[in-house]
């Protein structure tokens, strides 16, 4: 099973009046809150702003106004470094389509250029998506998919893990995987974010932010 790389002695992040707009759509307003465990979870209706907020938090887009504060090992990170911390998992994020499901992972691995990753055979059969790893991306069912883009979420060993909707069209025994990735992550100290309207997933969280009441 995927298992993060060296620990950081210490994740903290902050957020303040944190505001995103798309058009005249005010998605965030003044979002205000402080990670203060270990798997968080970003909770609310669809449209609420749960993709908004962790695409910022990932330095994915561009917030409006407020400030996102990370900190690790107590050191503001460059965007370089956060980047390089940050594994993530969303409908959105596609694969190349005309690679192998192995080629993609081997493709991240080569572009990160880090010391820790997982080996991409052991990381596969893990995620039970060994049988396919030879298969192009475009050619997979939805949820061998999901189980690729898994695996390319954590090849590199990452200390904070970013799930958008992570059960999206996997079975049972794929969402019971999703479950021991976030208590290994937990064990391992390191910082999982779960965005999600189902309450099995927000039920592995030991904190949740709630967007429809902000």
């Amino acid at each position: 099973m995927a298992s993060p790389g060296l620990p950081f002695k210490m994740i903290h992040l902050q957020v303040h009046s944190l505001t995103k707009r798309y058009g005249n759509n005010l998605v965030l307003n003044g979002l205000s809150f402080e990670a203060a465990a270990p798997v968080i979870g970003i909770a609310g209706e669809n449209g609420s702003g749960k993709s908004t907020l962790l695409k910022c938090l990932a330095g994915l887009l561009k917030p409006d106004s407020g400030r996102i504060l990370w900190e690790l090992n107590d050191q503001k990170p460059d965007r370089d470094v956060l980047k390089k911390s940050i594994g993530f998992l969303a409908p959105y994020v596609q694969l190349y389509e005309e690679l192998t499901v192995y080629e993609n992972l081997e493709f991240i691995v080569k572009l990160r250029n880090q010391p820790y990753t997982e080996d991409i055979h052991d990381l596969l059969n893990s995620l039970d998506a060994s049988p396919f790893a030879q298969s192009q991306f475009g050619s997979l069912s939805t949820g061998q998919q999901q189980r690729a883009k898994l695996a390319a979420a954590l090849v590199h060993r990452p200390q904070i893990l970013m799930m958008d909707e992570p059960g999206s069209n996997l079975d049972q025994k794929g969402k019971k995987t999703i479950h021991e990735i976030v208590d290994r992550y937990r064990l391992h100290g390191s910082m999982t974010f779960i965005a999600s309207n189902l309450k099995q997933e927000l039920d592995l969280c030991d904190q949740v932010i709630e967007l429809n009441n902000i």
